[in-house]
């Protein structure tokens, strides 16, 4: 389920809602008086509707939620939902966090001292955002001391984006139980990787080229209104009051991860240690403004075994334990041609699942 744009049959870009296999062209129901959502669904784009706030979404989509299918999904071309405005990226799972820790800084401690009391993350790059099935071009980078060329290591993250809709106001922070007041809704997304790229430039900084190439996101947008909310890890240390939690909550969100057709990974989201809304005050604390179409993800989710790994880093150690696909090939890092898809599935508020559908990308040569 969930709100996108799409196209059919030669026309322009159209919003609409996605139920099971059907969609509701909003677009077309708006114009023929059948909801109201103030024009919004005119634009050929999510932002509009995005920036009403949530009173506007919780009104709009009681109505949406009544109407029926017009379209058929496999008749319909989906377009990238909303223009990103900015992109941040998440360092969130103590499993992933851990396990990074180990395969590359082997006999000193895995997490980092500063990982426990704060939310790491990285500002990404909002032009290089794109919707699921558009290709991955492999590509090229420093990867050594005068070494250049096409990623040897190309990898993947299965994360959840988390899509913000009312903006903030520059030098004030957002509390963190205003958090369901700015997000509107979740999609799933790969961070594609370069290891090779990433391990030489990050240092003393952080991710750059290695991660600016290409960002995928599911094509329709699922409100946190629909999802069902769970308790989330326990913390030790105690965090700063700002990210303190008066009722600390995740969301049960299930992924899966299709290397060529075969599953490799199932990354449980629920075990993050850091939840999105911590991550909004975090990124927001400084005085950093929210807006409309701002994107920011979970980072990479892993859960404690290894196939729940978020990444092909961790699901082959480094490279060292390669894996096995349902053709009888062997893998450590994405060839050339390789497809991978990440579906995922929620509790859903209403006590059911909610399919949050999926996102994929083929690597193309550099």
């Amino acid at each position: 389920m969930g709100y996108g744009v799409f196209t059919r049959e030669g026309q322009g870009p159209r919003v609409g809602y996605r139920t099971g296999d059907g969609v509701v062209d909003l677009t077309e129901a708006e114009r023929l008086g059948r909801l109201d959502a103030g024009g919004t669904f005119q634009t050929g784009t999510l932002n509009a509707f995005l920036g009403l706030g949530r009173p506007h979404w919780t009104m709009v989509h009681a109505r949406v939620a009544e109407l029926a299918p017009d379209l058929a999904l496999a008749d319909v071309e989906p377009l990238m939902p909303f223009e990103v405005a900015d992109y941040v990226d998440f360092y969130s799972s103590e499993h992933h966090a851990g396990n990074v820790g180990r395969i590359f800084r082997p006999g000193q401690p895995p997490v980092l001292r500063n990982w426990r009391h704060l939310p790491v993350g990285y500002h990404g790059r909002a032009g290089t955002v794109v919707v699921s099935g558009t290709p991955v071009v492999r590509p090229c980078g420093q990867r050594g001391a005068g070494d250049f060329g096409p990623s040897q290591r190309l990898d993947i993250e299965a994360e959840i984006g988390f899509v913000v809709g009312a903006p903030s106001a520059m030098g004030r922070a957002v509390s963190i139980v205003d958090f369901e007041e700015h997000v509107f809704g979740v999609v799933l997304l790969n961070d594609w990787s370069a290891r090779d790229i990433q391990s030489w430039e990050y240092q003393p900084l952080g991710p750059f080229l290695g991660k600016s190439f290409a960002t995928s996101v599911s094509p329709w947008v699922v409100p946190l209104s629909a999802l069902a909310r769970v308790d989330a890890p326990e913390q030790d240390p105690p965090v700063l009051d700002y990210l303190r939690e008066p009722a600390r909550f995740t969301y049960d969100i299930r992924l899966s991860v299709d290397w060529n057709g075969t599953e490799v990974s199932r990354p449980p989201f629920r075990e993050v240690y850091w939840t999105p809304a911590q991550q909004l005050a975090h990124l927001t604390v400084n005085g950093a403004s929210l807006r409309t179409g701002d994107l920011y993800a979970s980072g990479t989710v892993s859960g404690p075994d290894r196939d729940q790994t978020g990444s092909f880093l961790e699901l082959t150690w480094g490279g060292a334990e390669p894996v096995t696909l349902a053709d009888g090939s062997s893998r450590t890092y994405l060839d050339d041609g390789d497809t991978v898809t990440i579906r995922g599935t929620a509790a859903g508020a209403d006590g059911g699942e909610v399919d949050l559908g999926e996102v994929t990308g083929t690597v193309r040569p550099a």
